[in-house]
């Protein structure tokens, strides 16, 4: 696979050198950072040191898209990834590895008023609660003046050769038409997703829903923006039904209740001041009840990724949560989060957020609060074009996150370079 990586940048290397200037215009683009940080007390306790981690790394992205004409585009990205220090990538001495990997590589062309994209690109829907990630598939769109209906397929296992290989397919299939209204005020984007796998697990691989049967889940949602003169409000609500048959006796069938099924609600908004912005939010996803045979709990696709607070969700430093926390999978979860960014001047800001968190339905502990995170973010640009982030955050834990002995509070440091162009 390595190999292959290599191969498809060399070739796309070799079309934007050979193709004619006439024939085709080429655009570059990219994104560099270099991280370096420390995690600690994240299993919630400070004897294990299990989760205790102190490392800097690095990824480039490198973008390359080919204009045809204003008809068609050819769009590639390519990250690489590296540990300082580590001899599976680059970051080792030598700092020779075979670490390109294709983010995107797709065709992006106009029919009139459809635009297609075919091939691996990203996607978000549901602003991340439902999905937000990069697949193969296609997303097909047709724009209006006030509104685009983007129609989405997205490949997420492909069953391989063989008798009834085909029953281990999954694919998705997505609307998510957008409308904007009283002059932009509105924005309101309504989404339905359609997940559909013969068989969603066991010999396979695909992981999603363990080893289960058919799966036939569907998402059916609502975002809605409101833009006001110096605020803005936004709100998404999504409702998770269908079923998925087990395939051992020892796991439970998955189905929906018809009227009682998974659901996700957030709200959050910003009010920008003369100093910054004050912005909050808050969100609550349902969990399963074991008393109840429905299930209940809202579960995102594979796929779906919100980031929210440092330390539980994720943040800059996303290599892993404190314990019990679902990271950027939200589900059995309500938090709130309340926040301001001050900027003294224009190349520093200073961003402290408040969030608090608790599981909806208690954990095999019998425990629900996971805590009270502080985050600290200080952003300054040392030359035009070049960032530093200087970030510490704290979790005030609770018995959710950790209940036995040797507690002990996670919390983490670090600085992020970062450029783009």
């Amino acid at each position: 696979m390595k190999k292959f990586t290599v191969l498809a940048l060399a070739a796309v290397m070799v079309v934007a050198l050979t193709v004619p200037a006439w024939a085709l215009e080429s655009e570059f683009g990219g994104y560099w950072r270099t991280r370096a940080f420390t995690q600690q007390n994240f299993t919630g306790e400070d004897d294990s040191e299990a989760q205790d981690l102190t490392r800097v790394d690095t990824r480039t992205r490198l973008y390359y898209t080919a204009i045809f004409n204003e008809n068609l585009k050819f769009v590639n990205k390519f990250e690489m990834d590296a540990v300082w220090g580590d001899d599976s990538s680059y970051g080792d001495i030598g700092t020779d590895g075979i670490s390109v990997e294709v983010k995107n590589s797709y065709a992006d062309f106009n029919l009139g008023p459809v635009n297609m994209k075919i091939g691996a690109q990203g996607y978000v829907m549901g602003r991340g609660f439902l999905f937000d990630d990069d697949f193969a598939g296609a997303v097909v769109t047709y724009e209006g003046e006030t509104f685009k209906i983007p129609f989405i397929w997205v490949k997420a296992y492909e069953g391989g050769i063989g008798k009834d290989a085909n029953d281990f397919d999954a694919d998705y299939y997505a609307i998510n038409p957008s409308f904007t209204v009283a002059d932009g005020m509105f924005t309101i984007n309504p989404f339905f997703l359609y997940l559909y796998a013969d068989k969603a697990g066991g010999d396979n691989g695909w992981d999603f829903l363990g080893d289960r049967e058919e799966a036939k889940m569907y998402y059916a949602g609502l975002n809605l923006d409101v833009a006001l003169d110096n605020a803005s409000i936004w709100f998404t609500g999504i409702y998770n039904g269908g079923d998925a048959d087990a395939d051992q006796d020892a796991l439970e069938d998955l189905d929906f209740d018809e009227f009682d099924g998974g659901y996700l609600l957030a709200l959050g908004g910003n009010v920008n001041m003369n100093f910054g912005d004050i912005h909050g939010q808050v969100f609550y996803a349902t969990g399963n009840d074991p008393d109840d045979e429905d299930s209940e709990a809202f579960i995102g696709p594979k796929g779906q990724s919100y980031y929210w607070s440092e330390i539980m969700g994720y943040g800059i430093f996303d290599n892993q949560t404190s314990a019990n926390a679902p990271a950027d999978a939200i589900s059995n979860i309500m938090a709130a989060n309340l926040g301001a960014t001050v900027k003294p001047m224009d190349k520093l800001s200073i961003t402290l957020d408040v969030w608090y968190a608790a599981l909806v339905e208690d954990n095999d502990a019998g425990e629900d609060k996971l805590g009270t995170e502080v985050d600290l973010k200080v952003t300054y640009e040392l030359v035009e074009g070049l960032n530093l982030d200087v970030v510490g955050a704290y979790l005030f834990a609770d018995d959710g996150t950790y209940a036995g002995d040797n507690d002990a509070d996670p919390y983490e440091i670090g600085t992020r370079l970062s450029l783009k162009f």
